[in-house]
Order: C-alpha cells, then structure tokens, then sequence
C-alpha cells in the first residue's frame, strides 16, 4: 500500500485543483492520499468525490501554520471536524493575518518590481489561502525571478526588506485545538532547517506531551543527518515516524509519492484518532 499524507491544491499554495490531485494520486500509483492545503479545508469535498472516482482511500487534512518563540512551524492536522468553532476561529484569524501580510508584502515590492495585488489576486483564483507563493508566482511571469524557489531564496527570503511576519498560533494551542475536534496532529517537515531556522528536539517534546501523534520524518527537505535524528526523537518519544512528498503541483519540484508513510504507521495514526 502506498500512502502519501501532505499534498497541496489550489485551494491553498498548489497549482492544481484537489480534483486534479487526486487524479493525479492514481496515476502516480498511490492507494491513500491526504488533502493538506494551508490553513483552509474547503478542497476536502471535491477531493473526496475524485478519490472515491479513482478508487483511492482519501484522508481529509490540513496544514496549520504555528510558531513557537517567533520560529515557524507547520502542523498537519488529519479527521479533525472542519465545523468545530475552535478550529473555525482559529484558521479564520489565520488567514486574514495571512491576506493582511500578503497584501504589505506586496507593497513594498511593488515600489521595485512590477507586482500589484490585482495580479497576485488574479492568479491566486479561488485560492482560499493567499500567500507568499502566489507572489513568486507573479514575480516569475513578470519575469523578476526564473523559478518560485528563486523568489523564495531572494525577494522573499525572511530579512530581506520585503518580508514581513505574520500571525500565527502557538503550536500548543493548535495541537489542542485540532485534538478537541477529533484531529490527529503530525509535525510536518521538522527539519527543513534550509528554510529557516527550527526547533530543538525539546520543543517536540512538549508538543508530543501535549498530544501530538507523529513526526514527518520521510521529506525531500530532510538530509541524510536530519532522517537519522528526527527517526531516533520520533522512536524515543514513541511518535509516528510518516513520510510525504508535500507536492504542489508544478509550483516546486516534490514529486507525488517519492516519500511515503508506511500501512503499519497510518494504522497508528488512524487508532490515535480521539474517541
């Protein structure tokens, strides 16, 4: 069985639609396959009537933005009721800290470049989540920048004079949140130190004492060193080790598949889910 838990539509930062996804799932070869879009569910519809279309098992999932001491940190949250008012209040101030910061972002590189917020909008569409990628995006069709990592390694670099912080919730919080309303909690890319900076294996001590299940240990972001120390914190702390490709379509190089979470730690994953 191949099983695939943070993937990205349009409803978020990817560039294709959750049908299209899933579509895509089955031809990549894979058996079950997660929705992860930031901060937002409203692809799981659409995405569960093309799963159920191409015979795949769909797991309905989301992709919290948090921070712990100004360090970001992504949690991916799996089955948590999506009407549930905790949850509900706390994506909706997440996202419009999100638009507010988008649209600032924006304004200060548009006194350089030739972006305005009526292309980023424009190309975002019916994108629920407007954010920085959205921005490379226009930045590489107006030619500024050749590729969306580029825009990323650059103008939107964190400390370059266009970034700008943003809110997001503490990571306890969210993991207690998303626990309230049935959610199974999963540190997504605790590694990914080429992003900027991470937290200490004592950080994901206390989020695992405050509930969380697993530790996406398989990722095209973890080095060598980094899947050797992030699968001896996860077997210490008895989280679940998962792996993904945290695809985007053609909006980064992830392919679907080329990390996968194993039957017997979806299996745990799946009898961790709050009675």
């Amino acid at each position: 069985m191949r099983i695939d838990l943070h993937t990205h539509s349009r409803v978020s930062d990817g560039t294709g639609t959750p049908a299209q996804v899933m579509r895509e799932a089955a031809e990549a070869g894979l058996d079950v396959v997660a929705l992860t879009d930031h901060d937002s569910v409203d692809g799981w519809d659409e995405a569960a009537d093309a799963a159920a279309r191409e015979g795949l098992e769909f797991v309905p999932g989301i992709e919290v933005s948090c921070r712990h001491r100004g360090i970001s940190i992504h949690l991916l949250s799996y089955w948590h009721r999506p009407d549930d008012a905790g949850v509900e209040l706390m994506l909706a101030r997440t996202r419009d800290a999100r638009v507010h910061r988008a649209r600032e972002i924006v304004r200060r590189i548009g006194e350089d470049y030739p972006v305005t917020w009526e292309a980023v909008s424009e190309h975002a569409g019916p994108a629920a989540t407007v954010g920085r990628p959205h921005i490379a995006d226009v930045l590489v069709a107006q030619g500024v920048v050749p590729t969306r990592d580029a825009a990323f390694h650059s103008i939107l670099v964190p400390g370059s004079r266009y970034y700008v912080p943003h809110y997001a919730p503490e990571v306890k919080d969210a993991i207690r949140t998303m626990r309230a309303a049935g959610g199974v909690t999963v540190f997504a890319h605790p590694g990914a130190d080429a992003r900027g900076r991470v937290v200490t294996t004592s950080v994901i001590e206390g989020m695992a004492a405050t509930g969380l299940v697993g530790l996406e240990v398989d990722h095209r972001d973890h080095d060598e060193r980094q899947v050797v120390r992030l699968a001896r914190v996860a077997a210490r702390l008895d989280l679940v080790r998962t792996g993904a490709s945290d695809y985007h379509g053609t909006g980064k190089r992830n392919r679907l598949g080329e990390n996968l979470t194993s039957p017997e730690s979806y299996e745990r994953l799946k009898a961790a889910r709050p009675s």
